[in-house]
């Protein structure tokens, strides 16, 4: 599935996309996600805000810029950005629990806990369960035991976002086995598991 050859391929094409369409935020949205899967932050950055540039609506809807400004240790502007797009999907889990991750890491972890918004209604039962466990309410075995319920995916989630809490607390030992087991065990057709490739590579996980 992960193949460095394909994602270049793959960028490529968007490379050509953008040089006929060179007006087309959504070429650039692409284009920038393909830049982020390849670990080439800064550069899926600059896309993400000239599709912004061209069209100024989709601001509340670049969630992948938020992950982006992460992984750039942007984190004021990717709790920003997450906090835009939460007035357009406030039941979003993910999008609250990267809110937290990028205040933790300018603000400490009780701040983050402390200005934790309120999410009620995401309909993924492991999002409601990871959830409970940025707030406080849950334990990591927990969060694992409704990952096992769910297969590949559920177990790829419960990993992925035990190791980013693990992060988040500077536990790097165990945010490191999450998100590695996350990338390397539970593979899915999915933004977010590139996005656990590209951090293992970030971080020398490899």
């Amino acid at each position: 599935m992960f193949s460095t050859n394909s994602l270049e391929n793959q960028l490529q094409r968007w490379n050509e996309i953008i040089r006929n369409q060179p007006n087309n935020p959504n070429a650039y949205i692409q284009r920038g996600m393909f830049y982020f899967k390849l670990a080439k932050i800064e550069e899926s950055i600059q896309d993400f805000d000239t599709a912004e540039k061209l069209d100024s609506k989709i601001t509340p809807y670049l969630w992948q810029r938020g992950l982006s400004y992460y992984y750039a240790q942007r984190f004021a502007e990717g709790a920003k950005q997450f906090e835009i797009d939460l007035t357009v999907n406030s039941q979003d889990v993910e999008e609250t629990v990267w809110r937290y991750l990028c205040i933790a890491r300018f603000s400490g972890v009780t701040e983050a806990r402390n200005s934790l918004l309120p999410v009620k209604n995401d309909s993924r039962q492991i999002m409601r369960s990871v959830y409970d466990l940025f707030a406080g309410n849950c334990a990591t075995d927990d969060v694992l035991n409704v990952g096992k319920l769910q297969g590949v995916k559920g177990n790829f989630y419960s990993h992925l976002y035990l190791g980013l809490y693990y992060e988040a607390e500077n536990n790097i030992e165990l945010a490191q086995e999450y998100i590695v087991k996350a990338a390397d065990n539970y593979k899915i057709d999915d933004y977010m598991w590139y996005l656990a490739v590209v951090h293992k590579k970030l971080r020398g996980w490899m």
